[in-house]
């Protein structure tokens, strides 16, 4: 597993902010088998771009119009007023809407024990443990080993994304990554 300094390098964050992270994310790929130097590189430099090179793990709020529609969305189970706030993006990939901080407590629960209830304590996914294995559970869930084995960085943007949003700084941060592990 990386060091503290390859961390930094990979995340392109401080010294110790790797430090405060490093526990949580090598237990996270470990439980979800981000083991080889493409599948770190990968996991890595997309979770430095969605979080802020590890800085953010809730969801910055305006509102904007965006997160203003988070509000009654059925397909995020945001059913209840209040629900598009309480249930705004936490985690390291952000984990967005009431059903899927369900979602992420039952999936998680499939693979340890001692999974808070996010959906009754949203703000447990801020907690680096659980920001980090909610990250791991989607990548799991996503079979993004696959594309990251496959080199295929792009596709695997898309499927974090949903399109290339923020594409030429995830790229900085994938060659960053894979120098760090040694793969550049």
């Amino acid at each position: 597993m990386l060091n503290v300094a390859q961390l930094a390098q990979a995340c392109s964050c401080s010294l110790p902010r790797a430090t405060n992270w490093r526990p949580a994310l090598t237990d996270a790929m470990a439980v979800f088998a981000i083991d080889s130097q493409e599948r770190i590189a990968a996991f890595l430099a997309q979770i430095a771009h969605e979080s802020g090179r590890l800085a953010y793990v809730r969801e910055i709020w305006g509102p904007t119009p965006a997160q203003l529609r988070y509000e009654g969305r059925r397909d995020l189970g945001n059913v209840q007023a209040g629900d598009g706030y309480r249930y705004r993006g936490r985690g390291l990939i952000q984990v967005t809407g009431r059903a899927n901080y369900a979602g992420a407590r039952d999936g998680l629960g499939a693979f340890m024990h001692g999974v808070p209830d996010f959906e009754a304590k949203p703000e447990a996914l801020e907690v680096p443990r659980w920001a980090a294995m909610s990250a791991g559970h989607y990548w799991h869930s996503r079979r993004l080993n696959a594309l990251a084995d496959a080199g295929d960085f792009v596709a695997l943007t898309r499927r974090i994304n949903g399109g290339t949003n923020g594409m030429d700084d995830r790229g900085t941060l994938w060659a960053g990554a894979r120098a760090a592990v040694g793969l550049a």
